[in-house]
């Protein structure tokens, strides 16, 4: 029993990984008021651009890098599009996220079906690993994961308890005010859209590097939408994304559990994007962006001197 356990606690961690990384990329993101839709795109090629380079090199570090690198210049059309030109920003994301699937599978077509020469090992925490049910569940784990906890923690100091936080925050919701203070908006928002980027395209070398160890179309799967979901959730407050992630997590792990017993596999393959709607559903029940604790500028462009 305690290793069946273990095994769906491993995997939901697993699962929540890439969810964890990319909602904590888009909060920062939206904290700045800049609504980006493309998140599925950038992940898409964060997977393909980690697999090619890890491949090429067999080290999966560098190919941890190059997907973030990859996430980082994706997200820079946005940044331009969006905050440069000021334009629509739904119409900007809904295209980086089609371009961002195109590139993937045009780029990725010749790697299809061809098997990692060399995979990410999971790092063990000496003393802390050998706790019964615990230690086997959170501290065996790939690097991803540790480094999502800590970037989780810090993104959370940083938008509650620093100066620079203090910014990000005040740029989402007053931009006028924070440019009377001396901010320059377009450059705060610049940084955290790349920041976002970068996240996304490290969650989506966690999928193809450490979910499946393989490089296919469609490898994210809608992940990148139900990160936007996630975001909702969490109230943009990254220790609630811990929550978010893992619970959708477990959520595709059921998947897999579920279908033994005699669950048609197209409807337990629903349940991520069912849950989804939920969390949207519910939100929308909330009436009021301000109830919700959204940014009160998100999605709306800022012209320099406007009041």
């Amino acid at each position: 029993m305690d290793s069946i356990l273990i095994s769906v606690l491993n995997r939901t961690l697993v699962a929540g990984t890439p969810l964890l990384l990319a909602t904590l990329g888009e909060i920062i993101t939206e904290r700045s008021g800049i609504l980006n839709l493309g998140i599925e795109g950038m992940m898409a090629v964060g997977a393909v651009a980690g697999f090619i380079v890890t491949l090429a090199t067999g080290s999966p570090w560098l190919g941890m890098a190059s997907a973030i690198l990859a996430g980082i210049l994706i997200s820079a059309i946005h940044a331009f599009v969006s905050i440069s030109l000021k334009a629509n920003q739904v119409v900007s994301g809904l295209a980086l996220t089609m371009l961002g699937l195109g590139g993937a599978s045009l780029f990725g077509r010749p790697f299809i079906g061809r098997p990692l020469p060399v995979k990410m090992a999971p790092f063990r925490i000496p003393i802390l690993a050998d706790i019964p049910l615990v230690g086997k569940v959170l501290f065996n784990q790939d690097p991803f994961f540790y480094l999502s906890l800590i970037l989780g923690v810090l993104l959370w100091v940083l938008l509650s308890r620093t100066r620079w936080g203090i910014q990000i925050r005040s740029v989402g919701e007053n931009p006028a005010a924070s440019e009377a203070q001396g901010l320059n908006i377009s450059t705060v928002r610049y940084i955290c859209v790349l920041i976002g980027g970068g996240l996304a395209g490290m969650a989506g070398a966690h999928l193809s590097l450490i979910y499946s160890k393989s490089w296919t179309e469609g490898l994210t799967g809608g992940r990148g939408w139900i990160v936007i979901a996630l975001t909702i959730f969490a109230l943009w407050n990254p220790l609630r994304a811990f929550l978010g992630a893992y619970l959708f997590g477990c959520i595709f792990v059921l998947q897999y559990i579920l279908q033994p017993i005699g669950i048609p596999p197209n409807l337990l393959g629903m349940m991520p994007y069912l849950a989804t709607l939920a969390v949207l559903f519910a939100g929308g029940l909330k009436k009021g962006r301000r109830y919700l604790h959204a940014p009160a500028m998100l999605g709306e462009p800022y012209t320099k001197g406007e009041r």
